[in-house]
């Protein structure tokens, strides 16, 4: 089955108002081509390191026979559980490339010393590890690489034999791998980490876990001549003008899945979106949806639905929405298409990430200084609320700090629930997110921190000033060290947290953080409170 895009209403103008442009210009055909002029004078330095994805299908191929000769290898001395460390680029999409396969992968992605731990302590003897960091210094897979490396050496296993390294060539992680005796896979370093599904990030742990990833080089190699082709038969080039071509440009975009069978798309296509495009203003933000989400029905004249359908042929898009149908690693590809001819439509530069960094500076500061948390403003059945002077002042319990956030809220603006807390414990957070979107009436986001700083982060701070912020953090009874790091995994995620809210708050965006003093009992407690809101 190939690729399908349908469009109608809203998103069918858009497409009749710029896809000609697109063709004339043969956009297309030159981004396959690897012409990096196509976003402007000031973009050409970056882009031109960052457009290998388009070939990704071929490049990959010879990793393939590595990837499963050491899978078989791990299984024969009985090692049956693959854990991945990596955040972003670095496992969305192996998470979704598994789930919709319905092979078992682990993804720690997080930094909370609970979940952490959990991960840590299960099954040790039957795992194996992927640590992957382009970088190779990311400060989330570092700890995660020393936690698990000290307790395979605590119990008796070689960590070599059990630690698996996926990052670019000459890497500091690199180097240390290879002297260490650690397998190394090697991705290319032409590709952006958003970008990375089908190189050697997305195929390691997938491969390891039990996918067939020989057939989703094969979806995706089946679909990328007709990707390259300058035609209005281009389904990334419509799916491109449908999305970002509109008058005004609708900035949040809701994704549903429709009966595609693909397992969690949306969090892979947010970070892709969002990333890439929410800078210098401007920006497209993908909100995740299901069939019950408040937004679905509601009137937000500047939000453009997308269903993931079996057969968008079949099931053609009705209203003013796009219907988008294919395998999974053929969608790859065409989103990260859409996504390319967004960012000429919007005008920006696709491929970096400006705002990404300051969260880190600001954290890294925090674990230098290790100051003491803000005195909270006021407590609340053992929720400390702290936040955005606005937002707290004269305020006394929990239903009026929210009732302020709200109230700050722009007339086109959304709301980002941050929750840096144990999703594998604590997923009923989630919940959160349709009760905020009840009261709001307006797009509402969800993110696990610290992985949305990876995603979502850059178009909080570089995109349209239109969020608000509620920053959920929970205060675990128990903390965990870092092998030879002068900080814990408690002080990490709360350093990350409070820095990211320093950075929000400082581009105007107000915050309101929620800290859960007992996890178990007040998540239920804020639930309670919310639902009341």
């Amino acid at each position: 089955m190939t690729i399908t895009v349908s469009t109608a209403g809203a998103a069918s103008d858009a497409v009749a108002r710029v896809l000609p442009a697109l063709i004339e210009e043969r956009l297309a055909s030159r981004l396959f081509d690897g012409d990096s002029t196509l976003w402007g004078e000031a973009a050409i330095d970056e882009s031109s390191k960052r457009l290998a994805w388009t070939k990704a299908h071929e490049v990959s191929r010879p990793l393939v026979a590595d990837i499963l000769a050491l899978r078989d290898e791990l299984r024969s001395a009985g090692v049956n559980r693959i854990v991945l460390c990596g955040m972003g680029g670095s496992s969305l999409a192996p998470e979704v490339i598994t789930r919709t396969a319905g092979v078992e992968l682990v993804v720690l992605d997080s930094t909370d010393p609970a979940q952490v731990s959990a991960v840590v302590g299960e099954r040790l003897p039957e795992t194996a590890v992927v640590v992957s960091s382009k970088s190779g210094s990311t400060v989330e897979t570092d700890s995660q690489r020393r936690t698990f490396a000290k307790a395979f050496a605590d119990a008796g296993i070689d960590p070599a034999s059990r630690i698996i390294i996926v990052t670019d060539p000459g890497s500091p992680l690199e180097e240390s791998s290879r002297a260490a005796g650690h397998p190394v896979f090697l991705a290319d370093p032409q590709v952006g980490g958003r970008f990375s599904a089908l190189t050697a990030f997305g195929l390691v742990p997938s491969g390891l876990a039990g996918v067939d990833i020989e057939a989703l080089l094969d979806d995706a190699a089946a679909v990328a001549e007709v990707l390259s082709h300058d035609s209005d038969e281009n389904p990334g080039l419509v799916l491109g003008a449908a999305i970002a071509g509109g008058e005004p440009v609708k900035t949040y975009l809701g994704i549903l899945e429709s009966g595609s069978g693909i397992v969690g798309f949306g969090d892979w296509a947010e970070q892709l979106i969002a990333e890439s495009t929410g800078k210098e203003g401007t920006g497209l933000l993908p909100v995740v949806l299901d069939g019950n989400s408040p937004e679905i029905g509601s009137t937000i004249p500047d939000l453009q639905l997308v269903r993931l359908v079996a057969n968008a042929s079949q099931q053609p898009a009705l209203g003013d929405e796009i219907s988008v149908s294919g395998p999974l690693a053929a969608q790859f590809l065409l989103w990260e298409v859409a996504t390319a001819v967004a960012g000429r439509i919007l005008g920006i530069n696709p491929f970096d990430q400006p705002d990404v960094e300051s969260a880190k500076v600001a954290a890294r500061a925090l674990l230098d200084e290790m100051p003491e948390p803000a005195a909270a403003a006021f407590d609340e059945d053992g929720i400390a609320v702290r936040g955005t002077e606005r937002v707290v002042a004269g305020r006394t319990s929990v239903a009026q700090a929210i009732d302020a956030l709200l109230a700050e809220l722009p007339e086109h603006g959304f709301v980002a629930i941050q929750a840096y807390a144990d999703r594998t414990r604590l997923g009923e957070l989630a919940e959160l997110r349709d009760l905020i979107a009840h009261r709001a009436r307006r797009p509402v986001t969800f993110g696990w921190g610290p992985r949305f700083l990876h995603s979502t982060g850059q178009f909080h701070k570089g995109g349209p000033k239109l969020g608000v912020f509620l920053q959920i953090i929970t205060a675990e009874q128990g903390d965990l060290e870092i092998p030879e790091r002068p900080f814990t995994f408690g002080t990490l995620i709360r350093a990350q947290a409070d820095g990211d809210a320093q950075v929000l708050e400082g581009h105007g965006r107000p915050v309101l953080q929620l800290e859960l003093q007992n996890p178990e009992s007040s998540a239920s407690t804020l639930k309670s409170l919310l639902a009341a809101v």
